[in-house]
């Protein structure tokens, strides 16, 4: 018997029933099979790319609403930089783990959902960042020569201003990337990412969890190590680009 096939933006498709359910890892399946019978091994490799595919989103999402918004509160000030900075001031001071759980339950299971979710935690960083680089570079000789020479405030901020704020973007990227894959992780293991259906590292764990005191150890190991892994190398990636670019 096999399961209907359904399709994510990478295009896995689910494993069938068909397996011998718990079957430790083998020459037929690498990493084993799970309390369906579903290939651990498959079943990692396509919970990698619901991770990256959530990550990207919500990276994207938070940077499309925090650098806009960075940008105008840092410019122009006054009655809006007040709001804004309360708004998203208000926002980061919720611990992430807490503020996403909340944003998640409401919004319910779903890859856009859990994307929106970590986007909301993420977006007051980009804003904080843009904002402070915009006060400091918007009152620059160069800046002021062009504000005087007659050129218009859009003209300013995407020539002058964005250029020179949008340079330390790359490594906080990078960090809140592989951040955002633990809090999807964490998400998935309290049952509120992405539908059950979906292959995710976060459900697995959690699935996992049973069997182990039974002995059943590849069903968490192989997940949780895909896992470490993403991160670590999104880490190691984020370390080389702050030392690219302090140097």
């Amino acid at each position: 018997m096999k399961v209907l096939e359904a399709n994510n933006f990478f295009g896995y498709s689910l494993s069938s029933f068909s397996n011998d359910i718990f079957a430790p890892p083998s020459l037929k399946h690498l990493c084993g099979t799970d309390r369906l019978g579903r290939d651990v091994c498959l079943r990692t490799l396509q919970g990698s790319s619901i991770a990256i595919e959530v990550v990207f989103l919500a990276i994207f999402f938070a940077l499309i609403l925090g650098l806009p918004l960075g940008l105008l509160s840092g410019y122009f000030g006054g009655i809006l930089d007040k709001c804004l900075s309360l708004v998203m001031d208000t926002i980061f001071s919720i611990p992430v783990i807490l503020l996403s759980v909340v944003v998640a339950f409401v919004l319910g299971k779903g890859i856009i959902n859990a994307s929106i979710a970590l986007c909301i935690v993420y977006s007051p960083q980009y804003f904080r960042l843009i904002r402070n680089q915009t006060m400091l570079i918007k009152s620059e000789t160069y800046v002021e020569a062009a504000r005087v020479s007659g050129a218009d405030v859009k003209t300013i901020i995407f020539k002058y201003i964005l250029p020179n704020v949008i340079t330390p973007l790359p490594i906080l990227l990078t960090l809140n990337a592989a951040d955002a894959v633990l809090v999807l992780g964490s998400l998935g293991f309290l049952g509120l990412g992405v539908p059950a259906n979906v292959p995710e590292w976060g459900s697995d764990l959690n699935l996992a969890l049973a069997a182990i005191p039974t002995g059943i150890w590849w069903t968490a190991l192989f997940p949780g190590l895909a896992m470490f892994f993403l991160v670590l190398g999104l880490s190691f990636i984020g370390e080389e680009l702050e030392n690219i670019f302090e140097n």
